[in-house]
Formats: structure tokens, sequence, C-alpha cells
């Protein structure tokens, strides 16, 4: 059978994902990730998106976090406020799904600018969103991104989002409750934050992925963990349940015969 480097990415995201769990889902990547939890292994994940939707259930991707879908088949719909104030920043919400624009090697997060000069920026990004509350207050954060060297950069242009700041302590020394950043997924690979220092190291790679890969895609010099395993490739029925959810797939840049 045969996917693409963005399936393998989207369902080894979604495998990070434990059944019962609460978690605050972004658009795009970790909503595709996470909606194909729901349909594959984890039915009772429960969904929540910054609109003030709680236990939702679409039946198809939602467009935004605004998209009606998510409201009709959510167990509770409470205001924006509420979400925050009440259901985030106390820690009662278990994993943050996020993306990014930029990605430093402490998992800081950056989707507000590309360039030294806020007020004149190369690029002006849509912004921060509820991501720095995310990142700051959920009990773990998973990062979905594709790794490339524009994304994966030593030091991001902007902090968004923090992530382990510039190593450990500075969540603590921020007054940030949650854990931060506790896997990137990507097209290659997973990352996972050192113990001791809080820098991304390289722990998996996705089947046909080599480590030189992995390094040429980073910005900063990639570690690798002293045992690198290999991610095992997609199931037909997980291959199925995204494509319901997403479409037919492009060519596949991996084969694997089941």
């Amino acid at each position: 059978m045969s996917w693409t480097a963005d399936e393998m990415m989207t369902v080894a995201a979604a495998r990070a994902l434990r059944g019962g769990t609460r978690c605050f889902v972004g658009i795009g990547l970790p909503s595709t990730a996470a909606n194909l939890a729901r349909r594959t292994h984890a039915p009772d994940l429960v969904l929540v998106y910054e609109s003030g939707t709680i236990g939702a259930k679409p039946d198809r991707l939602p467009l935004s976090i605004g998209d009606g879908v998510l409201a009709e088949t959510a167990d509770a719909v409470v205001s924006v406020p509420e979400m925050f104030n009440y259901w985030l920043q106390p820690g009662r919400i278990d994993v943050g799904f996020l993306g990014a624009a930029q990605l430093d090697r402490f998992g800081n997060i950056n989707t507000t600018v590309i360039g030294d000069d806020y007020a004149d920026p190369r690029v002006r990004l849509p912004g921060a969103g509820g991501a720095p509350e995310i990142a700051a207050s959920c009990r773990e954060v998973i990062v979905v991104v594709r790794q490339s060297r524009r994304t994966f950069v030593d030091r991001v242009d902007f902090v968004t989002s923090v992530g382990h700041g510039s190593g450990p302590g500075d969540r603590a020394r921020l007054g940030l409750r949650g854990g931060g950043p506790a896997l990137v997924i990507t097209d290659l690979g997973v990352l996972e934050p050192d113990p001791c220092d809080r820098e991304l190291v390289l722990t998996h790679l996705h089947p046909g992925v080599s480590p030189e890969q992995a390094v040429a895609a980073t910005g900063w010099p990639l570690r690798l963990a002293p045992t690198v395993s290999t991610t095992e490739a997609p199931r037909p029925a997980e291959l199925a349940a995204l494509r319901a959810l997403t479409g037919p797939a492009a060519p596949a840049e991996h084969e694997e015969r089941i």
C-alpha cells in the first residue's frame, strides 16, 4: 500500500493521542490528526476548539474554528472567555495540538512575523489566536509541522508561543502552568525534548527517511537519540479513515507491500 509523507505525519500524530484525552485542537494539520484519532483508536477523544465547542464530533474536517459543524456536534458550547478562563488556563486540558510557521530547537513557535523587524516584516503571518495560552497552560503540547530549514530555525524571529524558552527552568520562571512541547511530529520523523537541556532530539524516523535527510532539513545541528526508531507505517484502516476525511491522496512518496 502507498502513502504520502503528509499521510505518514498525520497518522503518526493521530497515534500520539490517547482515548479519553481532552485535546485543544488547532485548525489545519492538528485538526486532521485529531479527527483521525477519534475515527480510529480513540473514539472517546474529547475535541475542544477555541470557538468554545467541547466534545465536537464533526463528520467532516472543519474549515475553521467557527465552522458550524463543531457547534452542531458538540457536547457543549461555551463562551470564548469561559473556554480560556475556566477550561484552559486552570490546566483542565490534557493536550494542546498546534502547528507552526517557525519552530526552534527548544520548541518555541512563531506564527506572527517572518523577519527581524516586527513593524516591517518580510512576511506577516496570521498571528497568535489562542496558541500562546494553549502552549502555556495545557498539560503537554504536540506540534505537527512539515520539516524544512525554513521552518526549523535556530532561533524563531518572534516567539508567539513559548516552548521550553532557552532551556531548563524557563517555563517555571515565566509562571507557565503546562509542561510544554512533548512531541514534534513532522513529515520526516518525531522529535522529543532532551530531559536534561530540553533541546529537541530526533527519536524516530518515518519509513524510507534517512538521518541525513532530517539533519539537512533542520536549521540547527540536529542531535539524534542514541537509538532512533522507525515509525510504524500507516495501516490500511488508518489510511482509509484519513482519506475519507481529506479526499484522495496525491501521488505516493512511499510504498509498502502489505
